[in-house]
């Protein structure tokens, strides 16, 4: 009898059932609306491409993207998130092609419109897939990035991008003022009230993108970009850089990526919880859950679920993630 634990700590019997397990997890359910798929979109219209590094996603052709996207928005998906791949036009140091006319992106989102009248549009806000060297920015005569170039450059892409008709606009190059210029020029084109923007506030140097850059085909062609990105073991800047886009007028934010900087998420919400947080589960998290499942370390299904939940747990609203196709038929099958 000495032996047996206080009432008050006999945990079991509050969640021996799956509706008090339910009641235990607060705010932490997974639902179509958590969810937001990133797309590969290039200017090949009628291709199709498998990225090897990332089994299961692939590239679409714009000609493409609508059998593949129809199953997935009856299934519930709200959101997508859409990333340039040009493989046929010219890139030079401008990045001139990330926000032409020609671009992919802009040529999609019309018809994107036009399918899915209620699906949300994303659109990355970079200049790395379009350089000729493969930075998030402009680099001046020394091999430096410019920053107060860099802003103003990616701030007409995004406008442009919002012009097009996007919903959100999301600047993932960390550059300092990126934010406050977006936002100016968005007012300027009187679409301030009518366009989001979403801010990869925290975003760390990790090599968890490696098969990002290969699906995007972004990788620098010199140097890396951790002069721009968060060095992985600063909280401190992630903050700093976090409250850098609060004050410059960001509607959203994200940490990226996910499952290794969970604190980064909780540190986030507990800062600015009025401001709706995104996580990205990104192409190295998404490849390691894959190929682990694949060799039989875990079933891939329960797996990917306790992932995402840790996401939530720790304050997202939002999850970027590859396996959004899949989680939403676990969803339907489940409430079948």
């Amino acid at each position: 009898m000495e032996n047996r634990p206080a009432a008050k700590h006999i945990l079991h019997s509050g969640y021996f059932h799956p509706v008090l397990r339910s009641w235990q997890c607060p705010n932490t359910t997974v639902r179509a609306e958590s969810l937001m798929l990133p797309l590969f979109i290039i200017d090949s219209d009628d291709e199709v491409q498998e990225i090897p590094s990332m089994p299961g996603v692939f590239r679409f052709g714009i000609n493409k993207l609508k059998a593949f996207l129809q199953p997935v928005v009856d299934d519930g998906l709200k959101s997508v998130l859409l990333f340039g791949v040009p493989q046929n036009l010219p890139k030079d140091g401008q990045g001139t092609n990330a926000d032409s006319s020609v671009t992919p992106v802009i040529r999609v989102i019309p018809k994107l419109r036009d399918w899915f009248p209620n699906l949300v549009i994303a659109c990355d806000v970079c200049l790395c897939a379009y350089t000729d060297h493969g930075h998030c920015g402009l680099i001046d005569s020394e091999g430096f990035l410019d920053n107060q170039a860099s802003i103003e450059r990616i701030a007409r892409q995004a406008v442009n991008y919002a012009k097009a008709g996007a919903h959100i606009v999301a600047p993932s190059d960390m550059m300092d003022g990126r934010i406050g210029a977006i936002k100016r020029g968005l007012t300027e084109a009187g679409l301030g009230s009518r366009v989001s923007v979403l801010s990869y506030a925290a975003k760390f140097a990790s090599a968890m993108y490696g098969p990002f850059r290969d699906a995007a085909q972004s990788a620098p062609g010199k140097g890396d970009r951790r002069g721009y990105q968060l060095p992985p073991g600063s909280a401190g800047l992630a903050a700093r850089a976090t409250l850098r886009d609060v004050e410059e007028g960001a509607d959203m934010l994200m940490v990226k990526p996910g499952l290794s900087y969970l604190d980064i998420v909780r540190q986030t919400k507990d800062k600015h919880p009025e401001y709706p947080l995104f996580i990205y589960q990104v192409s190295g998290e998404y490849s390691m859950l894959i190929h682990a499942a694949k060799n039989g370390v875990f079933q891939l299904q329960p797996a990917v679920e306790e992932v995402l939940l840790s996401m939530r747990r720790a304050g997202a609203d939002v999850i970027i993630s590859y396996f959004t196709p899949q989680v939403l038929k676990w969803i339907k099958e489940a409430q079948n």
